[in-house]
């Protein structure tokens, strides 16, 4: 592919002195800024009767209407001028001439209209040049991405054409994609150029509906300075990320400046495109993934073959050691996309203590963010020790997340795929008591001890026949049953627990009297305390299981 030419870059005070109908011009101040960008050249007499700026602007003037206004050049310059071109003798009597306004003399007559020809034809060529170019870059990448090159090789074409290193960033400022660069190159390179593209970066700016570039120098390795040009990729009112071009130069030429805006801004459609479709196809085996390890705790395969299939394809060893972690997923603040928000936690706390030998599965079920990790502990006390760790630090982790304390509930470690639906079972179980009793931070299955040895007396007819005898009663009173729960969490103490609901004395010795009488015994006694705690408990455990029920046999 053939670069634009040189003469297709930006038009200076430089480039128009060096045009033939120019010959014999003369310049009378400003020879230390011909390098200034020229677009366009209006008449004295129009841009005097207006007030829009005049950047990148010259003013082509008559020396006998300079004569007539006198202030003219330090009106021009105020308005940002680039040149003054006077068709004439500069008169020698006008003010003194502002440091950042260019005159030139005309060293033979030429008339506006030539004047204005003349820019507009460059003008017209160089967006030729520029169109021309973009289509080659645009046709290049285009072909890669319909033949499915992947992100990889539209980065490395992109790369062939700039002669230089170039990479790919996501909106997080990741690194996705890169070409040309030693890998600890990279580094000092990478934390350089996502500083410089998330500083400042206004909310208007993220909007735009045009390209928005960025040409900086950046930091690499050994202090080393770079000249980075990187384009922001937006696919409709969506910000992606940026596609970037690296030259190991801090002042490249601005002919090869020019030519590499116009590379990353073509690139930015493509590679955008080809990111939106690989997380496409990322998010497609994340659900199947999801599907395959809710299949997996609600034992759900419709065959042995069908689950030995889908592990493989999954790549889950099913004779390994799991532990399965569960917690609260919803987030206390109203998020745009609430599913999307509980699959990011997901995979954060499936991050967490990383390990070469460690491989964790996750999805949501419902509201509850499902963790089925391996074991590398052999033993039972260092399986039990590990589960606790990790429970642990997923608690702090999704607390850091989500801003409020989390319960994270685990089950005993299961020995192979077959085992971890009862494992599933014991956690959901332990987080659904955690959460009645406000617990937060890790919780095993086992340390509920009181609950889970009624885990099994909950399906008896004896114990509905309890609960419905003992707690029947107290439904029908607004809050009895939780005055009720807090009179027995205070160990019968009727001056706590009124502290605890915010209660007068008399009125919490009233509302135990009117317990005893719906209850027919007692309620101070201690034997009976006992027969409506574990009336409690029973309907506790009877309601978590009904919900899991619940759950599973929507599958």
């Amino acid at each position: 592919m053939t670069a634009p030419p040189a003469e297709s870059g930006r038009m200076t005070i430089q480039g128009l002195l060096d045009e033939t109908l120019m010959s014999g011009a003369q310049v009378v101040a400003g020879a230390d800024r011909l390098d200034m960008e020229l677009n366009w050249v209006l008449p004295l007499n129009e841009v005097l009767s207006q007030h829009d700026p005049l950047n990148a602007v010259a003013v082509y003037a008559r020396p006998e209407s300079l004569t007539a206004n006198r202030a003219a050049l330090s009106a021009l310059a105020a308005r940002g001028a680039t040149t003054l071109l006077v068709d004439g003798v500069v008169p020698p009597d006008l003010d003194p001439v502002p440091d950042q306004l260019v005159i030139v003399e005309l060293g033979i007559p030429v008339s506006f209209a030539a004047l204005n020809r003349l820019l507009a034809e460059r003008a017209l060529s160089q967006e030729v040049h520029v169109m021309r170019y973009s289509t080659q870059v645009h046709a290049s990448l285009a072909g890669l991405f319909h033949r499915g090159a992947g992100l990889q090789i539209l980065i490395r074409e992109v790369s062939n054409l700039a002669r230089n290193p170039a990479l790919a960033l996501d909106a997080r400022g990741q690194v996705v994609a890169f070409h040309g660069l030693h890998p600890e190159t990279l580094a000092p390179l990478s934390d350089s150029i996502n500083a410089m593209v998330t500083t400042d970066v206004t909310a208007a700016e993220r909007r735009s509906d045009g390209h928005h570039t960025r040409i900086q120098p950046v930091t690499g390795l050994h202090e080393s300075t770079w000249t980075c040009v990187a384009s922001a990729i937006r696919l409709g009112k969506s910000f992606e990320g940026w596609v970037v071009i690296l030259v190991p130069d801090p002042a490249p030429g601005t002919h090869d400046v020019a030519r590499y805006e116009v590379l990353t801004e073509q690139a930015t459609a493509i590679v955008g495109s080809e990111m939106l479709r690989q997380r496409s196809v990322d998010e497609a085996e994340e659900r199947a993934r999801g599907d395959f390890v809710q299949a997996l705790v609600h034992g759900s395969f419709s065959s042995e073959h069908d689950m030995r299939a889908r592990a493989e394809h999954h790549d889950f060893e099913l004779d390994a050691r799991f532990a399965v972690f569960v917690a609260p997923g919803v987030l206390p603040r109203r998020v745009d996309n609430p599913a999307a928000s509980m699959v990011r936690l997901a995979r954060y706390a499936a991050g967490l203590a990383p390990h070469p030998s460690v491989h964790a599965y996750v999805t949501v079920i419902g509201d509850v963010l499902v963790v089925v990790r391996t074991l590398r502990a052999q033993e039972s006390t260092d399986m039990r020790r590990e589960m606790a760790e990790y429970a642990e630090a997923m608690s702090l982790e999704l607390e850091r997340r989500r801003g409020l304390p989390a319960p994270v509930a685990y089950g005993r470690p299961a020995h192979g795929a077959g085992e971890v639906r009862e494992s599933y079972r014991e956690a959901r179980v332990a987080l659904g008591i955690a959460r009645r009793l406000h617990r937060t931070g890790a919780t095993s299955y086992q340390e509920l001890r009181s609950f889970t040895v009624l885990a099994e007396a909950t399906e008896t007819e004896q114990s509905r026949q309890l609960v419905r005898e003992v707690l029947g009663p107290l439904r029908s009173g607004p809050d009895l049953l939780e005055t009720l729960g807090a009179y027995l969490a205070e160990g019968g103490n009727v001056n706590a627990t009124a502290r605890v609901l915010n209660v007068h004395r008399n009125t919490m010795l009233a509302k135990l009297d009117r317990i005893s009488r719906l209850l027919g015994m007692d309620i101070r006694v201690p034997e009976n305390q006992f027969t409506v705690w574990l009336a409690i408990r029973l309907d506790l455990l009877d309601e978590v299981h009904a919900a899991i029920d619940r759950e599973a046999s929507f599958r």
